[in-house]
């Protein structure tokens, strides 16, 4: 996997929008028909490169994301994350994550000084969270229907 600051901000141009749009579709065909595919570089020579259809359809999500003008990081499921980082992918401070962590409700380790969360279990936390969000939400719906607010 990739993991790069300088694609990650990389903000697609209207062409590479474009681009993205048509090949998503050009290349999800190819998808539903097979196993694998087989991708032909154009440059200096014409190669051709066979890949499995999982990462095909890996790159065909990624080119639905630029598609919409998104930038896309890729992140290994076994990456280790600053706190800073966790943060950023859950859309909250990183005070927020560390409480988390103190608490236990976030797993963690220390390098040093510095906490480090796997991607995977920030997943899992993520998951677990939203579900938890859901829940509550479904509680206050059916209250609200119970005193017929709604």
């Amino acid at each position: 996997m990739i993991v790069n600051q300088t694609y990650s901000e990389a903000i697609p141009t209207d062409e590479d929008v474009l681009m993205a749009r048509e090949s998503s579709r050009e290349l999800s065909t190819f998808i539903s028909k097979s196993s694998s595919i087989s991708v032909r570089i154009s440059g200096d020579g014409h190669e051709s490169v066979e890949i499995p259809a999982v990462a095909a359809q890996l790159l065909i999500k990624l080119l639905e994301e630029m598609s919409q003008g998104n930038a896309v990081t890729l992140i290994p499921i076994h990456a280790e994350l600053t706190t800073q980082q966790a943060a950023d992918l859950l859309g909250v401070s990183r005070p927020f994550v560390v409480k988390q962590i103190e608490e236990g409700l976030l797993p963690a380790r220390k390098v040093g000084a510095h906490r480090r969360v796997l991607f995977q279990d920030l997943m899992t936390y993520k998951k677990r969270i939203d579900a938890d969000r859901q829940t509550a939400l479904n509680e206050l719906a059916k209250l609200d229907q119970e005193l017929g607010l709604k």
